[in-house]
């Protein structure tokens, strides 16, 4: 089945192909996913033309490991991604603390155009 329909851009992270040195596009599902760790990868104030854009996560990797700040990591995500990608509804997320010191992010949520529902793990650090 052909998902173009859901939008086209620039793979993440850039790149070229090899055979004739174009950009190299992601499409459909692939698209909306690379979007959604760019959202989730991306500190508030980074983007110059874009302060605003982006996941407050990043905010939370040296606070306290408890469960207010496991809830506020959940609640950053789910407000990034109802914000900045319109083409999804949040489903459920889940984070907790990595071994690292990372937050580990698991994001369910629903394609609109299609109800399909697709799940994201997504570590930041």
């Amino acid at each position: 089945m052909n998902l173009d329909f859901l939008g086209k851009g620039w793979s993440f992270p850039f790149s070229f192909e090899p055979a004739d040195g174009s950009v190299k596009f992601s499409s459909g599902l692939e698209n909306i996913r690379q979007n959604l760790v760019i959202i989730l990868g991306t500190r508030p104030g980074e983007r110059q033309m874009l302060p605003n854009f982006g996941c407050k996560i990043h905010d939370l990797l040296f606070a306290p490991s408890n469960q207010a700040t496991i809830s506020m990591a959940s609640n950053y995500v789910k407000e990034a991604v109802q914000n900045w990608e319109p083409r999804v509804e949040v489903l459920d997320v889940k984070t907790s603390f990595a071994t690292t010191g990372s937050i580990q992010i698991g994001l369910q949520y629903r394609i609109l155009a299609t109800s399909a529902v697709e799940h994201l793990e997504h570590l930041v650090h």
